[in-house]
Formats: C-alpha cells, structure tokens, sequence
C-alpha cells in the first residue's frame, strides 16, 4: 500500500512548481487531478517538442495524474470546481497573484471546508510590496541572490535547471505532508503560503550568512568552491577534466601525501590551513596543475580513490543517463504517454515494501467524462457543456 492511498488533490497549477509537488505525491498513492484549460491545457505542454512530440518539461512533472479540461472562468465550470472541491483533501494552485482569489478558490475555502488543505505556491506570498509582481525562474533566481554568487569573476550565471520552481514545490510537498498528519491528528486542514523567493532563500543560506556576518559575500568561483580549496575542477595531462573536493585536513594531508606525492604541502606556510589555502588559492592550484599535467585522467582518478578523495568525471546529459550507478540500481522505467511508453527516471522514493505509481503522462482533458461522471453529469450534459467551451 502506497501512503496516500485514499487522499485526493485537486490541482489548479501549472509549469513546474506546482506540478513538481503534486508528481511527488500522485507517486506516493494520492489521485491527483490537474485541471487544465481546454485545448492547450497547461502551457509548459508547449514548450518543447523532444519527448516523441511532447514537451520535456511537461512529461517531466505530470506523470501519474489525471487531466480535467476545465475553462475555470465560465460559470458552470466554477459548478464543477465547488464539487470536486467538496470531495478533495487538498487544493493546490500556483496561479498568477490574485487569480485564485478572483476565482473565489483563494484560502477561504477552508472556512467552507474545513478539513481542506489549500496549498497556494507564489513568488512572492500573498502580501507585502512584491505580492503583485509575477514571478519567473530566473527572476526569482536573482532577487534570490544566486546570480550573485554562481558564475566567474568576470560574469554571473544562472543555475541550468529552474532552481527556485523546484525548491517551492519541493517545500510544498513536504508542507502537504506535514499537513496531512497534523489532520490525522486535529481533523483540522489549514493554509499553506509557499514562495518561490522564500524556498530559494532557505538553500541560499551559506552565502547569506557568509556575507552578513563576514561584511562581504563570497566571490564567484565557476566551478570551484568560494571558500574551500582544493575543491573543482582540474585537467589532466591528456586534456581530461577530474573534479575533487577536500573537506577537512585529514584528507587535505592525504591528498598532498598520496596524490600529489608532496608532502611538504602539509606545512608550506602557504597552504597550511584552509583559510590560507583560500588566500592563496591561485598558487595552491599552481602545485597541483603541476603535478596533474603530467598524467592521465584515469592516473589522476586512481590516485584520487586509493588516497580515499572525493572525486567525479563531468558527465554530459547522454552519460547521466546512462549512468551505470543508476542502472545498478534499476533506477529507469517505461512510463505510457500519449506518444507512446516513455524511458523516465523513477522518483527517489526507496521506501521498503512500496513501489512509487509510475502512471502515464495524460493527454489535455483526457479523463474528464470520467471525473465529471463520478460527479453525476451524464453524456448529454458533457455534450452541452463542450459546446459551451465550458470543458
């Protein structure tokens, strides 16, 4: 038995912050329908085409849920929606600042409802002098600060996946979570506020206080640490790139002792603390690109795991996928779409005796004859209500 066998979600969401949370707990046990405008349905099903026609980040974040196609502006719609509502245990939105409330789906309901679990995903929250603004990824991303201190010297960078989404929908799984129990134990649901810019803040928490205790933020790095050296990336003599990370001056002696076979390094006044490591970053890296031009990258990576070091090749996209830890651990399945059984990566739940639902990805509206049916509307009424664009 999955947990959430028995809890129902009803998902007025859309890209990925919303659809992030309510994947995670569709693969958990709970019916999950998403509602989606007629027609185009969710607008990140238009984003791409590379999923056999599909959009990447569509499948991505909506398998194992069920599509209502609902226009929730007309008035019958809004019939439908009181219904389905009544019969959740939790109402999810991510909808722009204030829609949900002009819809009347806002966290009143919970006065109506008093066992829902409304759960709205913002950028901003629902008051405060950014409460207005529309919120996207990299937007977020640099309000956040991240921009500030991921990139060069000579110029920031955004992280490559959408960071701040995924961090909201993250806290708002765990935040349903934690609702669920404490109902279990109450009877009682409640509201919960989730922001991108509060998410992404929690895991910004390193530079922050670096900076407001230390009076100046930690410098962009690329790829190496701000703070910690040797940490990153370093070539080989053969133009291989290896990655390490020394953590602590246990590890630190071993690597200058079996690494890079210079023990001296241990006590050069230079190098003999972290601190001093961080200063004189550019000639610690000098000894160790001396030492690592002169061999190969599989050389450098034995030497690496003997000296028991942290290390890892960069792999490209193809070679995660391929990745022979993940297939060791029987870490990929078919999933059904509307194009056909797709090859995805199973959620990482490891919960013994549970395996996660691993349902298709639906197609926009495709189960709501049979969500309304459950409500009562027969054929003739869908009918009316398709003529209608009302679904």
């Amino acid at each position: 038995m999955r947990p959430l066998e028995g809890i129902t979600v009803v998902a007025l969401e859309q890209v990925i912050a919303g659809p992030f949370a309510t994947r995670q707990l569709a693969e958990l046990g709970a019916r999950v329908i998403k509602i989606e405008r007629p027609g185009g349905g969710d607008p990140s099903r238009g984003y791409d085409q590379t999923v056999k026609g599909m959009s990447s980040h569509f499948v991505w974040v909506n398998r194992s849920k069920e599509s209502l196609s609902l226009d929730v502006k007309h008035p019958e719609a809004k019939v439908i929606l009181e219904k389905l509502v009544a019969k959740a245990d939790v109402f999810l939105q991510n909808l722009a600042p204030g829609a949900a409330d002009r819809l009347g789906l806002g966290p009143s309901l919970t006065e109506k409802h008093p066992r829902l679990i409304w759960c709205g995903i913002s950028g901003f929250g629902p008051a405060g002098p950014y409460a207005h603004k529309k919120a996207y990824d990299l937007l977020v991303q640099c309000e956040a600060g991240l921009l500030s201190v991921t990139g060069t010297q000579e110029a920031p960078a955004k992280a490559g996946i959408p960071v701040a989404d995924i961090a909201a929908g993250m806290y708002a799984f765990s935040s349903i979570l934690a609702a669920l129990l404490r109902r279990e134990r109450t009877g009682k649901g409640g509201v919960l506020d989730i922001t991108m810019l509060e998410a992404l803040g929690e895991w910004m928490g390193f530079p922050a206080y670096f900076t407001s205790y230390g009076g100046v933020p930690p410098p962009r790095s690329g790829a190496h640490h701000s703070t910690i050296v040797p940490y990153g990336p370093f070539k080989a003599g053969d133009g291989g790139t290896v990655f390490l990370s020394v953590q602590n001056e246990r590890e630190y002696a071993n690597f200058c002792d079996r690494v890079l076979e210079k023990p001296g390094l241990k006590t050069d006044p230079r190098f003999a603390t972290s601190p001093l490591r961080h200063r004189n970053r550019t000639a610690f890296h000098a000894e160790v690109d001396a030492v690592f031009s002169q061999l190969k990258t599989e050389e450098v990576i034995q030497r690496l795991d003997k000296a028991d070091i942290a290390n890892a090749r960069l792999n490209s996209m193809e070679e995660f996928w391929r990745h022979p830890q993940l297939e060791a651990r029987g870490r990929m399945a078919k999933v059904a779409s509307p194009a056909g059984p797709l090859d995805m990566l199973k959620p990482p739940f490891n919960i013994e005796g549970m395996a996660p639902r691993l349902d298709a990805v639906p197609a926009v509206g495709q189960h709501s004859d049979a969500i309304l049916g459950e409500l009562g509307y027969d054929a003739a009424t869908l009918a009316r209500l398709r003529a209608a664009r009302a679904i």
